[in-house]
């Protein structure tokens, strides 16, 4: 008998990959190491006796870099992490057994964008604006897609048009960079979703030169509620297409003991 799952696949699905790609040189915060990518050994460095030769890599990056995902272990408030755990006790021996990256199951659920541009009328959010709880809701009720317990959030700011623009422009700091702001990232709380994300370098709203001096979303959800958040998405073509509702894929790299790590994320909708 066909899994109801396989018969689904075999009757077509439609992809979307909301993650950016990776290679030097691409916009990222200046708090993480930067990503590299080389060829240490090159065809024809060895060549087998049947003619036979292989390349490989040699990659270095920090696990907040590209389309990433932060572990509960990334943020402390006042020395704690999600739960009251101890942070730098928590960190010893050089890697977070509680809360790390690894910790993270693969998620397979119910995704909701909320393309909060649209509900506003503009193509995309002004530089620096915090998108309210008003806005939220707005957003959801014009779509009919209300988040609820265990969904994952993605809020389009239309900010990740600017990816392309180079590192000064996406990350703003001069200008600032849209976002939810405290009150925003506790709407997404009250509604028990599991992970939230946006299209931009910090997830939340960053203020005209000011950079990630405050971060309060990422203390609300992280730390204050165990949501995991979700940074540098690629919306736009999930946004074009009006999907607003989709089955969302998103597995990390299952790096034990770190505070992220880099993903692919997927919007899965039935081929029409």
């Amino acid at each position: 008998m066909t899994d109801a799952l396989l018969a689904v696949v075999r009757r077509g699905l439609r992809i979307f990959d909301l993650g950016r790609p990776m290679f030097g040189g691409m916009p990222q915060s200046p708090n993480h190491p930067a990503f590299s990518h080389t060829l240490p050994r090159r065809h024809g460095d060895v060549v087998r006796a049947d003619g036979g030769s292989a390349a490989n890599d040699l990659l270095i990056t920090g696990t907040h870099v590209g389309t990433h995902i932060d572990a509960l272990a990334h943020v402390s408030h006042d020395g704690r992490l999600h739960g009251g755990a101890d942070a730098r006790a928590a960190g010893l021996g050089g890697r977070f057994l509680e809360h790390g990256v690894h910790t993270i199951a693969p998620m397979i659920g119910r995704g909701v964008l909320l393309d909060v541009p649209a509900a506003l009328g503009a193509p995309a959010c002004p530089p620096g604006y915090e998108i309210t709880p008003a806005d939220l809701a707005a957003c959801a009720a014009r779509q009919a897609t209300e988040p609820g317990h265990a969904d994952v959030v993605l809020i389009r700011s239309g900010w990740g048009r600017h990816f392309g623009d180079g590192t000064r422009r996406y990350l703003g700091h001069e200008s600032g960079v849209p976002g939810v702001g405290e009150a925003g990232a506790r709407w997404l709380a009250e509604r028990g979703v599991l992970a939230a994300g946006a299209d931009t370098i910090a997830f939340e709203r960053l203020a005209p030169a000011s950079g990630h001096a405050l971060l309060p979303a990422h203390r609300v959800l992280l730390v204050e509620h165990g949501v995991y958040i979700i940074e540098a998405l690629a919306l736009e073509e999930l946004a074009a297409a009006a999907v607003h509702e989709f089955t969302f894929v998103l597995t990390p790299l299952n790096l034990v003991g770190a505070t992220g790590s880099p993903v692919r994320p997927l919007a899965v909708v039935a081929d029409a």
